[in-house]
């Protein structure tokens, strides 16, 4: 859930007795809906003109709890309508006037990183979305897939669909290459990924060869628990190496 101070302002703006918040303090509030949310992400909705904080004389951002919600509201909609910016400014903007004004409705099924997700109806073709769908919820171009896609980043199943984990890689790609990162770029961490799979991998092999239904199921649970632990390392060791913090 959102940790939102409560007491509400208008968009950009911040009553008084309201404690504007830096960005960091931002993401930190955002990261229990939104695991995935990054302060470029942030950045990229306030140059697009979704969100407009105000700025200090020295140049910083501070976000008042109202432009928090409506940051919150943004990547609801992006993650549970993968609905273009465009159509979502519009669409925040009429309710910002007072207008009644109906969701519009978007191309895909829910969020794929929502684990209810294919236990919703028609699950048969949910648990997979199209390529249509994968460019709204990365906002990215078909000649960005295509490359992603060169470079082994996003592989498609039979069929040309995609899984949860392709959303997830590619809307990281997509915000790594706002910075200058290209797909070139990437092989080295898509290869210790996959060094760090193996290394998962030859862990749990032995358990999900076991006759027993309750050992295999505890070889996946010790798989992502394992994968868990590798990502937080992986984390804390960039942190480390960079000497920065989110904290």
């Amino acid at each position: 859930m959102l940790r939102t101070p409560t007491g509400g302002a208008g968009h950009g703006t911040a009553a008084a007795g309201e404690r504007a918040m830096s960005i960091g303090t931002v993401l930190l509030q955002l990261r229990d809906e939104f695991p995935e949310v990054t302060i470029s992400k942030i950045r990229f909705l306030e140059a697009e003109g979704l969100i407009e904080p105000q700025r200090t004389p020295s140049g910083y951002r501070k976000f008042s709890p109202a432009d928090v919600e409506r940051l919150a509201q943004v990547l609801r909609m992006q993650r549970d309508h993968y609905l273009p910016l465009k159509v979502i400014r519009e669409h925040l903007d009429a309710l910002a006037r007072g207008e009644q004004a109906a969701l519009p409705s978007g191309g895909g099924q829910g969020d794929p990183l929502d684990p209810r997700w294919d236990q919703a109806p028609g699950a048969a073709t949910a648990a997979r979305i199209g390529r249509s769908e994968l460019l709204a919820a990365a906002e990215a171009t078909e000649e960005q897939l295509d490359e992603w896609e060169a470079y082994g980043l996003i592989v498609p199943a039979t069929g040309g669909s995609y899984d949860a984990e392709a959303v997830t890689v590619a809307r990281l790609v997509a915000d790594l290459g706002r910075f200058g990162l290209e797909p070139r770029h990437l092989r080295a961490v898509k290869a210790a990924a996959e060094r760090e799979a193996g290394l998962v991998e030859q862990i749990v092999a032995p358990l999900r060869r076991h006759r027993n239904p309750q050992t295999r199921a505890h070889a996946e649970a010790t798989a992502k628990e394992l994968a868990e632990l590798s990502v937080r390392l992986h984390a804390a060791l960039v942190q480390s190496a960079l000497k920065v913090s989110f904290h």
